[in-house]
């Protein structure tokens, strides 16, 4: 029950963060908590907290994934240069795209799990080599050319709402209702959480290592692809480097929501808070013209602040 009511208190902790932001961005921007500012600053947030869905399952078994920049990036272009910029051929590249994500992310848990990488090293040279291939077989991929263009179903997909709400905020609704189900109520998420607090026990009460591995870092490459399409869907267009803020906006998010860096808990409705926080925080700044630099120490201080407080609720 103490362990419980531990992790409840932190996506609270998140949640107050978010809500601090708002009314501070109100304060300093008149209309900030307006219903389309709102609207906007929550799908920009959707973003991060699609790919920091997939970052939660390794930290939650003690890994990291630092592959994500490039697997979202890989995503994009396959979207677009597979799909030609047409809806008949929208479903096949979508495969492709999200494929393409749980195939590395499958082959970065084979190389933790069976070899013994380290996560860090696993993940970061697999990040490089998604990056070199892209460009190799996109030919540096220009964005004039006409196949860059995602289809019109994808691009409607990130732009139009249901019933009044953005269609890619029920999207995020849906991945936090599944992952935050899958969790707390699933085998796979009980196995997580016990392969992340103690794998030596995990593996003497039957639990696959390995395999539980492999699949967690399949669903961080899936995520981190979904996130590619949805982008390139709300941009229209794929662009090299699309995928660089998001490793850091990811990890922070999770580490803001609460959730153990070693793995063994946490909660991913708390990196929902955190990846609304980030997103907030990062609109406040803008609407105060802040330079790129002061948004890396308003992430930094948040960060620590927050960590504080979680030491401070286990104290």
């Amino acid at each position: 029950m103490r362990r419980l009511t531990v992790e409840s208190r932190r996506v609270l902790y998140a949640f107050i963060a978010a809500i601090t932001l708002f009314v501070v961005g109100d304060a300093v921007h008149p209309g900030f908590l307006g219903l389309a500012s709102v609207a906007s600053i929550l799908v920009i947030a959707s973003f991060v907290g699609l790919v920091a869905a997939g970052q939660c399952f390794v930290i939650l078994i003690g890994g990291i994934d630092l592959s994500v920049p490039w697997v979202l990036n890989a995503a994009a272009i396959v979207m677009t240069t597979t799909s030609l910029g047409r809806d008949i051929n929208a479903p096949q590249a979508l495969v492709a795209a999200l494929g393409m994500g749980v195939v590395v992310g499958a082959v970065n848990g084979i190389g933790v799990a069976w070899f013994g990488i380290p996560a860090v090293v696993m993940t970061l040279a697999m990040n490089g080599i998604i990056e070199g291939l892209t460009l190799g077989l996109s030919g540096g991929f220009t964005c004039g050319s006409c196949s860059s263009y995602a289809p019109p179903l994808i691009q409607d997909l990130a732009h139009d709402a249901l019933f009044g709400v953005p269609d890619a905020l029920w999207l995020w609704l849906v991945v936090i209702v599944l992952v935050s189900g899958a969790l707390r109520l699933t085998r796979f998420g009980r196995a997580t959480y016990a392969l992340g607090n103690n794998s030596r026990a995990a593996v003497l009460v039957g639990i696959d290592v390995g395999r539980l591995t492999i699949a967690l870092y399949a669903v961080s490459g899936f995520f981190a692809a979904l996130t590619g399409v949805m982008l390139v869907g709300f941009g229209g267009q794929a662009s090299l480097g699309m995928g660089d803020p998001y490793l850091f906006t990811s990890i922070a998010a999770v580490v803001i929501g609460g959730v153990n860096i070693l793995g063994g808990r946490g909660k991913y409705l708390g990196v929902a808070a955190g990846a609304i926080s980030l997103t907030v925080l990062v609109s406040v700044l803008l609407a105060l013209n802040m330079p790129d630099y002061v948004r890396s120490i308003a992430y930094g201080v948040v960060i620590l602040v927050l960590l504080l407080a979680y030491g401070r609720d286990c104290a």
